[in-house]
């Protein structure tokens, strides 16, 4: 549960005061791209009811801020990891956007970002981009559209010109960043090192899924390091299995596909990485995100007190039948309102274009 922050928050753990980083300076001075919970189409309030036309457009510090809030669930919510599938696979038929919004309201959930899906090892049923913007049109006060590029369907492109026609499409229609990037290959593979230029020049965050199989990496991370070395000007934020198993330092090859149990060894490269790079970010959507909190949770409570400027909240919802412990998260642990501020809505806020 969410205790109320102490009126000196020196008092409190020197995690949860480490003075004012960039994303927190951006988000406090309004020069981030603040990513709004009202819109041209209507406003929404804290706990997720679609309003009429106000004609502002306000950010979520309007609804609800961790200095007027009385509890966890008076602050504004949203999910960083959604998709809209045109037609149901594995057993389960997807979201409509009527359902999926529905869903939100059921949850108490403000706005959701959704993810479009191109590369053939991302689902068995692929999302262009396109479609999703199509789709999140009618629910635009709600549903955050990003857009994604495999560039291996751009084989006979010698400059990637046709990426940043596409890319410049997909903005100008919306797309307020680059993901789910989940390509079958090695994370610094110079293909994706072009998406990285061009999503740098557009000012794209980059929501990337890593494993055994897409966007891979060695045990140990190395060169997603190098990556977010490379790009400081781009935001990434990780998600699923090879990311999260890194909680831990006693990582194997096959946990870059699976769910790690046990208690998590301390001196793991995700706490490395975030203290090292302030343009990585977290994202503890599905199974591999939940799991690396649940495994541990006293770690997992540390964990969230040294780094909730860095993770962002996501559920990885594909379909309403879906069950999504996601929510659980700020009962289980114990945060001061403003890092659960963070975690809930300001840091996604702080990074999207």
């Amino acid at each position: 549960m969410a205790r109320s922050l102490p009126s000196d928050r020196s008092s409190s753990s020197p995690n949860l005061n480490p003075g004012p980083s960039r994303r927190r300076f951006l988000a406090d001075t309004g020069t981030a791209s603040g990513l709004a919970l009202g819109g041209a189409a209507g406003t929404v309030d804290a706990r997720g009811s679609s309003g009429g036309s106000s004609g502002t457009d306000p950010g979520p510090e309007s609804a609800a801020s961790p200095d007027q809030a009385d509890d966890v669930a008076d602050l504004p919510l949203i999910d960083a990891h959604t998709h809209l599938l045109p037609t149901g696979t594995l057993g389960r038929d997807p979201f409509s956007v009527d359902e999926l919004v529905a869903w939100l309201d059921d949850n108490g959930v403000d706005r959701a970002v959704v993810h479009p899906l191109e590369s053939p090892e991302s689902y068995p049923v692929q999302t262009p981009s396109w479609w999703v913007l199509d789709e999140v049109d009618a629910a635009s006060d709600r549903l955050v559209p990003f857009c994604t590029i495999d560039p291996r369907t751009l084989v006979y492109e010698d400059d990637f010109g046709a990426v940043t026609e596409r890319l410049e499409r997909y903005v100008d229609r919306g797309a307020r960043g680059f993901g789910e990037l989940k390509a079958g290959l090695p994370i610094d593979d110079r293909q994706l090192e072009t998406l990285y230029e061009r999503c740098a020049d557009h000012e794209l965050p980059i929501l990337f899924h890593t494993d055994e199989k897409a966007m891979v990496d060695e045990v140990g991370l190395p060169n997603l390091e190098d990556v977010v070395a490379s790009y400081p000007e781009v935001e990434f934020i990780a998600h699923a299995h090879a990311w999260w198993a890194h909680i831990s330092a006693d990582v194997e090859s096959d946990d870059r596909g699976s769910y790690p149990s046990g208690p998590i060894e301390p001196g793991g490269r995700i706490p490395e990485l975030l203290a090292e790079y302030d343009n990585l970010y977290g994202d503890i959507s599905a199974r591999s995100g939940w799991n690396a909190l649940a495994r541990d949770e006293e770690y997992a409570q540390s964990f969230l007190e040294e780094h909730h400027e860095q993770l962002v909240f996501g559920t990885d919802s594909l379909s309403p039948d879906q069950q999504i412990p996601h929510f659980d998260l700020f009962e289980r642990f114990d945060l001061p309102l403003e890092a659960w501020a963070d975690v809930r809505y300001r840091t996604l806020e702080s990074v999207l274009r």
